[in-house]
């Protein structure tokens, strides 16, 4: 097979889910960015903290849309932002003003972290690319950051997961924990 033909691709796009489904996701979406965009309002609005990061849109599209993804089970949402946050907090801190290496060693060693700890989460790329690429208050916090925003965030949108997951009979989440 040549390389072009790698690109066909061998197998269709899957079925569009149900309203029932994309309400629900709707809903999950809603209320765990809410709820981490509501309490960074109320707490930390004019400090030099956060509760959100822009990757956690991206999480809440897994965690609430495709709870079935193994990328979105407990272990790799919250192990996977968190160890990326740590790796990109890494790579700013080695590399301090050389965001043009120091962003994609952080991405890439992100990704072989995950992988190597079973906790793939494609939104931590992301958390580890801001790391880098936040800014002052972001580089201020420096290791914090892996516990505030990231951990702490990314736990309060899962136990609204754990919740409304769980509230419809047709769905079921965690597929698994560990």
């Amino acid at each position: 097979m040549s390389f072009g033909g790698k690109l066909k691709g061998n197998t269709q796009s899957p079925p569009r889910v149900s309203l029932e489904e994309m309400a629900w996701s709707w809903l999950g979406s809603f209320l765990g960015i809410g709820a981490v965009a509501g309490l960074n309002h109320l707490y930390f609005a004019g400090t030099p903290w956060t509760l959100i990061v822009g990757s956690f849109g991206a999480s809440a599209s897994l965690i609430y849309g495709a709870i079935k993804s193994p990328l979105a089970q407990p272990r790799n949402f919250v192990g996977g932002q968190v160890l990326s946050a740590l790796v990109g907090v890494s790579a700013q801190m080695a590399l301090p003003g050389q965001a043009w290496l120091a962003a994609p060693l952080a991405v890439a060693f992100a990704v072989v972290v995950m992988h190597a700890t079973k906790t793939l989460h494609p939104p931590g790329g992301a958390t580890a690319l801001i790391a880098v690429a936040g800014g002052p208050q972001v580089h201020d916090l420096g290791y914090l950051y892996a516990l505030l925003p990231v951990g702490a965030g990314a736990l309060l949108m899962l136990a609204i997961a754990l919740v409304v997951n769980n509230l419809p009979a047709k769905r079921r989440y965690p597929e698994f924990w560990l």
